[in-house]
């Protein structure tokens, strides 16, 4: 019962580190999960991850503030034309991803 009264706390916390990590951020960090060079998937999955960190965020009525890392990140290895064309999709409806 103690760690859900700790739980906000824990939340700004977290919050707070995903900050800073904002602020030194200068490149897309290595992700065990794609451990080959081709980072196509990397971008993709990044991409994903920013839409629907502001989604849920964005639907309980939180700051999506720490949603900012899967941007910076999926910017810094995704290519602007697939971007460009992925947010085209999305506004159209047509985006085969699940956001």
């Amino acid at each position: 019962m103690q760690a859900r009264r700790d739980l906000p706390r824990s939340r700004a916390k977290m919050s707070e580190t995903i900050q800073e990590k904002i602020k030194t951020y200068r490149t897309a960090p290595f992700d065990a999960r794609f451990p080959n060079t081709n980072q196509t998937r990397n971008c993709y999955q990044n991409y994903l991850d920013f839409h629907r960190c502001n989604k849920a965020l964005s639907s309980k009525g939180q700051d999506v503030a720490p949603c900012d890392w899967y941007q910076r990140v999926y910017k810094s290895l995704c290519p602007t034309s697939w971007v460009g064309k992925w947010d085209e999709q999305i506004e159209n409806g047509n985006f085969p991803g699940k956001i």
